[in-house]
């Protein structure tokens, strides 16, 4: 009789301690120090509607040209580290408003586990809160009263910026850069795209970013930064005015992130809206390098159906301390 409520009490015990063990968390399958390669992918089809409910079967990775075996595969919400950077030079005063309101509809998109600081690039890159945080109401609160008032466009700088501020953060990690113009920085010590290019590609940030190219804004004359956004009289910008700067859309393809060109703030915020449904609807994808050589690889993700693009990033280094 003892005997049986002693096998009695054990199995009770065993039954609790596993009950009680946590379930595993969806989302966090990629970690630094892994010999795992994560790709992240957009998958949308010829309309560029986004396409959900892809299984693991539907998509091939290819290391130098090399099929490689899926080891891991998440179709679920991947939270992000994000670092947004919102350009606050002269020729963006009429709209610094209905920028800000776009970016605050961004940050109404972040999910739990999502984590974010805000950038605003002017006479100095300025990134806030200290440390990334999970709180809209903190980022909002920034974007409505810590931005810097109108300066030059250290464009690239920003942007290196941006991927440093990444750089000890686990999983998925973005930088959003929002600007009008091209890089024009002040004073010496300045970074050139390339150099930006090769850093975002060893420290795997995806880039995304938004250009405004429009020739014409609406402002107030004599008006200031941080303004409602009301539109004043129209002023033409000089026909040799540069568009923006042609190193975004080939850093975006580059990094697999996104890059969306617009001639009016009047999607502003619904490409801002987009951008936070992309992220939050990539897949994860995961394999094993054969052998870690130092070297930068090629990776090209395909699918199946011939109808539906995939937007990854391009390349990987194969680092040996993986």
């Amino acid at each position: 009789m003892r005997t049986g409520l002693a096998v009695l009490i054990v199995s009770c015990v065993v039954i609790l301690v596993v009950a009680q063990e946590p379930a595993p968390q969806q989302g966090q399958i990629f970690r630094s120090g892994s010999r795992t390669v994560a790709v992240y992918v957009t998958v949308s089809d010829e309309q560029g509607r986004l396409i959900p409910n892809l299984t693991q079967d539907d998509f091939e990775v290819y290391d130098n040209g090399k099929k490689q075996e899926i080891t891991l595969f998440e179709s679920g919400t991947q939270p992000i580290t994000l670092v947004m950077m919102l350009d606050r030079s002269g020729s963006m005063v009429g709209n610094f408003g209905l920028v800000r309101s776009a970016a605050e509809q961004f940050v109404g998109q972040l999910v739990p586990g999502d984590k974010a600081r805000i950038g605003s690039v002017a006479n100095r890159i300025q990134v806030d809160p200290r440390d990334f945080t999970s709180s809209q109401h903190d980022l909002l609160q920034i974007l409505r009263t810590e931005l810097q008032e109108p300066g030059p466009t250290p464009l690239w700088n920003a942007v290196n910026v941006g991927i440093t501020s990444l750089l000890h953060q686990e999983g998925r990690r973005v930088v959003l850069v929002f600007t009008d113009g091209i890089d024009r920085p002040m004073g010496s010590n300045n970074i050139s795209y390339r150099d930006v290019e090769k850093n975002a590609e060893q420290e795997d940030v995806m880039i995304f970013a938004v250009g405004l190219a429009s020739r014409e804004f609406g402002g107030r004359r004599g008006g200031r930064g941080g303004g409602t956004g009301g539109m004043g009289p129209m002023i033409r910008l000089p026909p040799e005015a540069p568009k923006v700067d042609a190193g975004l859309p080939k850093i975006a393809a580059a990094t697999g992130g996104g890059y969306f060109e617009l001639t009016s703030t009047n999607n502003l915020g619904q490409t801002f809206r987009r951008i936070a449904d992309e992220l939050h609807r990539q897949y994860a994808l995961g394999f094993t390098p054969e052998k870690l050589d130092g070297k930068t690889h090629k990776l090209e993700v395909r699918l199946k159906s011939p109808n539906l693009i995939p937007r990854a990033r391009r390349t990987y280094i194969a680092k040996k301390d993986m």
